[in-house]
């Protein structure tokens, strides 16, 4: 591709970027300083090379997949944040008060509205965390709660209220021969391991042992469903783009951001940002997707964001990027 071509390919990715329209050879005579002929036969090229298409009802012409995957990786520059956006992000920065995956989740609700796209949070699943202490900490009438701890830093709470003649001595008991016996087992294996190596245990020690039994099963089970940590913000944001104007595409789309199976898929498997177009996102051959993995004093995950495949690139990257490099104090620009 030659440096006309080039720059050809960049103004027509960036012009349907912005106006959601085929772009036609008369709008970039001026831009090119060329004839309208003379791009017309350059964007056939395009077209021939695979970095174009060509719209059923226009002659104008679209990116393809290609073509947006070109110019990420040679075309486009991240655009750096305006003074707004990195003060709406300083300011959770800079929040002391906030653990480390609520941060996270606070900047991604302002990327969501920022972009006008879909962000997702993943944060590790259950499997990924091994016990390493559960608590029980007695409140008011009869009143408990269980504190469950993990070696990744997640720390989960349940309260519940005894029965009358469940004595929180007795839950404490539990409570020491779970940490003593299950410390570093997956959080997922723990209810089974409860059953068959905890339930005999307290059967010959513990009056009521089915009620107290319970309340830790209860607590575990509990802990494993919420501890996948998938969190999105402006589900409804992607709608709002006319590549949604047709009602079986929202269901579409829709369906699959309730497939949590599905949305497991976005998950971040290389280092760095990375860009996943249509069909490479394996989530939907309409969307991009763009992703990155956090490590922050162990506490590991993912954070995306889902838009169409016709996405601001550079500003997503440039806010991915930033997020990234400043979240939990690790400020490397």
């Amino acid at each position: 591709m030659d440096k006309r071509q080039r720059l050809l390919l960049k103004e027509i990715v960036e012009n349907y970027i912005k106006k959601a329209k085929p772009v036609g050879s008369k709008s970039l005579c001026d831009k090119l300083k060329c004839s309208s002929a003379t791009i017309r036969n350059e964007m056939a090229i395009l077209e021939n090379l695979g970095y174009l298409e060509k719209n059923h009802i226009s002659s104008g012409r679209i990116p393809s997949e290609a073509g947006y995957r070109y110019y990420v990786e040679n075309l486009m520059e991240p655009k750096k944040l305006t003074g707004e956006d990195v003060l709406k992000l300083q300011t959770i920065f800079h929040n002391n008060t906030l653990e480390v995956s609520d941060a996270i989740t606070e900047c991604m609700k302002i990327i969501a509205d920022i972009t006008n796209y879909t962000s997702v949070v993943l944060g590790k699943s259950s499997k990924d965390n091994e016990l390493k202490q559960v608590s029980i900490i007695p409140l008011n009438d009869n009143k408990i709660v269980a504190l469950v701890c993990t070696d990744k830093g997640i720390v989960e709470n349940k309260q519940f209220t005894l029965s009358p003649n469940v004595y929180i001595d007795e839950v404490v008991k539990t409570s020491e021969i779970i940490n003593k016996m299950l410390v570093g087992t997956p959080i997922d294996e723990v209810s089974a391991r409860l059953e068959f190596d905890i339930k005999p245990i307290i059967a010959k020690h513990v009056t009521q042992y089915e009620a107290v039994y319970n309340i830790f099963y209860n607590a575990f089970n509990d802990f494993a469903k919420s501890s996948s940590n998938v969190f999105f913000s402006g589900k409804a944001n992607i709608l709002k783009q006319p590549e949604y104007n047709d009602a079986n595409e929202i269901k579409n789309i829709l369906t699959k951001f309730e497939d949590e199976e599905l949305v497991k898929n976005i998950e971040a498997k290389d280092n760095g940002i990375n860009v996943y177009i249509g069909q490479e996102s394996e989530f939907d051959k309409n969307v991009t997707i763009v992703k990155t993995k956090y490590n922050i004093n162990g506490e590991e995950g993912t954070i995306a964001i889902v838009g169409p495949k016709r996405m601001e690139y550079d500003r997503v990257i440039g806010l991915l990027d930033y997020i990234s490099k400043n979240i939990g104090g690790n400020n490397n620009e």
